[in-house]
């Protein structure tokens, strides 16, 4: 186009040829020429660090459970019954243990209260005979202890008293080799071993002895 426009102004001038040639190269390279690419700035990378976002603060812990206080003044069954199987606490919540005790005892054993109570529960659970008393004087939420498999002699509600039967040990199939009671408690949702409510002089697997009495011969 420029050649063009060129050509019509040069129209009818006479031009030395060395000068019409010139120009005509000079505006023919112009008009050829490739425009400048339109470069796309590269974004610059920062070297300083990501800022760090603070981290939301730790729960608090959970509380420690209350102690369990010792105020058994017997045992479930018999007077020191075998534990075929000791308080095993698993390590989380749905792993493997033994949540409680099992002691051993002949059928139709009378089973006991070991403190004073309420009765929460007496009934069949899974084919199973089951008393649980919520045992009084042991805070808040109170202390929760279970027997099965047991034939309840107690209704839901009932007041009951240190060492007072609540049943008899069920002739039910176990996980026991032997028949036995399986003993539980319970804080809430926390399982406790049942063994710690038993104060020492009844825990002892020593035989109690009796001392002379001074101006009692011996027999």
């Amino acid at each position: 186009m420029h050649v063009e426009r060129l050509l019509t102004v040069l129209h009818g001038k006479r031009l030395p040829p060395l000068l019409l040639g010139l120009l005509l190269t000079t505006t023919a390279s112009a008009a050829g020429a490739a425009p400048d690419p339109v470069r796309t700035p590269v974004p610059v990378r920062s070297s300083a660090p990501p800022p760090v976002r603070p981290s939301a603060p730790a729960p608090d812990p959970a509380p420690a459970p209350a102690p369990v206080p010792v105020i058994a003044r017997s045992w479930p069954v018999g007077v020191r019954p075998v534990v075929v199987r000791g308080w095993d606490p698993p390590a989380t919540p749905y792993a493997r243990g033994h949540r409680g005790v099992d002691l051993a005892a002949p059928a139709g054993a009378p089973v006991r209260a070991v403190a004073a109570g309420r009765v929460l529960f007496a009934g069949q659970v899974a084919g199973r005979g089951v008393v649980s008393l919520e045992l009084a004087g042991t805070g808040t939420p109170p202390l929760r202890t279970t027997y099965t498999p047991v034939r309840p002699s107690v209704s839901e509600g009932d007041e009951v008293t240190p060492s007072q039967p609540v049943g008899t040990l069920a002739a039910t199939p176990s996980h026991c080799a032997v028949p036995c009671l399986h003993w539980g408690l319970r804080r809430d949702q926390a399982y406790l071993n049942p063994l710690s409510l038993l104060p020492a002089w009844l825990s002892a697997r020593t035989p109690a002895r009796l001392l002379p009495v001074l101006g009692v011969p011996l027999p």
